[in-house]
């Protein structure tokens, strides 16, 4: 499940990051921010698709409801580390 999940991210990812990619270029003129775009939107994504599998997974196992506790963990881990993508490759790619 995990793998399918992931395969289907990476599709998302790629094809959504491509194309706003490509509207950051467009827009702004700058391809490493296009490109810090298009890779923190893949990351964000398969990220996302991990999470969506192992969190309530995980939950599931340590005895707690996933549907309750899932939600709140899942959009915490999403955005923790689409946060830290983005700064992340920002600083990697822009500052150098």
């Amino acid at each position: 499940l995990l793998r399918k999940e992931l395969a289907v991210a990476l599709i998302n990812g790629l094809v959504l990051g491509i194309i706003l990619g490509v509207i950051v270029l467009i827009w702004f003129r700058q391809p490493g921010l296009s490109l810090v775009i298009g890779a923190a939107l893949t990351i964000n994504m398969l990220t996302a698709a991990a999470g969506g599998v192992l969190v309530p997974i995980t939950l599931k196992r340590l005895g707690f409801d996933p549907a309750l506790a899932g939600g709140v963990m899942l959009t915490t881990l999403t955005d923790v580390m689409g946060f830290l993508s983005f700064l992340g490759l920002a600083t990697v790619i822009l500052l150098n």
